[in-house]
């Protein structure tokens, strides 16, 4: 029974330290795309009307 204690508490240790870095990815704006608009005018856009 001891071992289930240490194992959840284990376990709730490695998701916060997951949730930890996930909030601190997101405020350090890990996820920005700051090149992807400069990027894509550089590519032709192949999109042909296909509407009659």
């Amino acid at each position: 029974m001891s071992a289930l204690f240490v194992l959840v508490i284990v376990s709730i240790i490695v998701a916060g330290s997951f949730l930890g870095a996930f909030i601190w990815s997101v405020k350090t704006d890990q996820y920005e795309d700051k090149d992807g608009a400069a990027m894509r005018m550089l590519y032709e856009n192949d999109v042909k009307n296909t509407t009659l």
